[in-house]
């Protein structure tokens, strides 16, 4: 143990934790949730002193070498015994010990109480972690409403009472709105109702005469023919709801070709291959890479590079080559608390047509950043960028992967190794954090 004591203040400040479960002025008793999530992150590849800070520790408070030694104990337990191993004995075991000798048949019974409580753990920690990660999988884009009904379905089909915060923190959602959605139970009914009667009468408006309509038809069909007033709005909403899909034309090649040549605009080449400005967060490099993976399926890597420190800054993975892959990273860059832009902060690109587009060159108008691009065919121009997707495809088996998710959870790993734990020489021998951290504080 420690010798580090706590004041009234900081167990007051570690109480407000909720990954303590119990402090006291001499020790600390940590939740299980923290435990099981500090060894997954261990084992990613983090250092106990980073985890204890990012789950909101201060280290100089609780002292390096109790972190340490809380790490060496945890890790020992779950080679031991895995997630049961981290469960706190001290629960069940309390007052004062027997004075005489058990009996052979005592002993038995305190056996197989103990080996059914066991058991008991682990069918209940196989059941929360199955259901964890389905609840993650299934929150992908998910609407609040959405993840309430999960979280509802999820309780009451496993039994998991007192586990709504818990839950609702997993799924990103508040409390509060969850407790909401369940009081507004008969309202969401009675909508329901009123969404059916009204998905009959598209339906039969959709299928007048033998032909499959969109919004606006069905409109003119249930006013002309069933005098009933739908708005467009409404009638689009429960198409959406009840999956009732009209066929589509294809785009005439020739006029996407024609609208993007007068919407779209390349801008000058700014940067001119000047990458090593010493500035942080002001040269920014950005482009799209293709990631194939599990034989046929083919996946999409969008990334922000600071070219000063070689950081990554901000990255996006999808099945598509949509304009939101571009558009996402940039919100990913912005909403990245850790990353300080410079005042005056570009990225560059190729002249891609994610980039050229419209939508595009305005978000970075509404974020106060420049743009510059490539001349045309000329990778050089963003060199640095072409050069990290060229390791990161060495490094990273990602051609094995099965599935878009076992992907994404390849590149995650890869992008935090690669910020923080790959040194490379150009940069003083340090990580990229490491070099910006070093840049800043000169």
């Amino acid at each position: 143990m420690s010798k580090i004591t706590f004041s009234s203040k900081e167990i007051k400040t570690l109480q407000k934790n909720p990954n303590v479960q119990q402090v006291s002025e001499k020790s600390i008793t940590y939740t299980e949730e923290f435990k099981s999530r500090f060894i997954d992150e261990y084992q990613a590849g983090k250092l106990p002193r980073q985890i204890f800070e990012e789950n909101g520790f201060n280290a100089e408070v609780i002292g390096i070498k109790r972190i340490e030694q809380s790490a060496h104990r945890w890790k020992k337990a779950y080679e031991k015994n895995g997630l049961i191993g981290l469960t706190d004995s001290r629960k069940n075991a309390s007052g004062r010990p027997l004075q005489r000798e058990l009996t052979p048949s005592e002993v038995i019974e305190r056996q197989k109480a103990r080996i059914e409580l066991l058991e008991g753990q682990v069918e209940l920690l196989k059941k929360l972690e199955t259901t964890e990660r389905r609840l993650q999988e299934a929150n992908e884009n998910l609407h609040p409403n959405k993840a309430y009904q999960l979280i509802q379905e999820t309780i009451e089909q496993n039994g998991f009472r007192g586990m709504t915060k818990y839950l609702c923190s997993l799924l990103e959602v508040s409390r509060s709105g969850y407790y909401s959605y369940l009081n507004a139970s008969s309202v969401r009914e009675a909508r329901e109702k009123l969404d059916l009667e009204a998905k009959e009468l598209i339906l039969k408006a959709f299928n007048r005469r033998g032909y499959k309509k969109g919004a606006r038809s069905i409109k003119m069909i249930l006013e002309n023919e069933y005098g009933i007033i739908f708005s467009r709005r409404k009638i689009r909403r429960i198409m959406r709801k009840y999956d009732i899909v009209c066929p589509h034309r294809k785009p005439n090649p020739y006029k996407k070709i024609a609208k993007a040549t007068k919407e779209h605009q390349v801008v000058p080449n700014q940067l001119n291959r000047d990458f090593k400005q010493g500035i942080p967060g002001k040269v920014l490099l950005t482009d799209i890479t293709y990631l194939p993976y599990n034989g046929n399926s083919m996946a999409y890597l969008s990334t922000v590079k600071d070219a000063c420190t070689n950081e990554i800054l901000a990255y996006h993975i999808s099945d598509r080559i949509t304009m939101d892959i571009a558009t996402r990273t940039l919100h990913k860059l912005k909403n990245n608390k850790k990353v300080t832009l410079h005042e005056e902060a570009f990225i560059h690109s190729d002249q891609g047509s994610h980039y050229t587009s419209p939508r595009y060159q305005k978000l970075l108008e509404k974020y106060g950043l420049g743009q510059s691009m490539s001349r045309r065919g000329n990778c050089w121009d963003n060199a640095p960028q072409e050069s990290f997707f060229g390791h990161m495809k060495d490094e990273v088996d990602y051609k094995t992967a099965k599935t878009l998710k076992e992907l994404k959870s390849r590149i995650d790993h890869y992008m935090v190794y690669y910020n923080n734990y790959r040194y490379q020489w150009n940069l003083k021998k340090m990580t990229p954090i490491q070099y910006r951290n070093h840049l800043q504080a000169a």
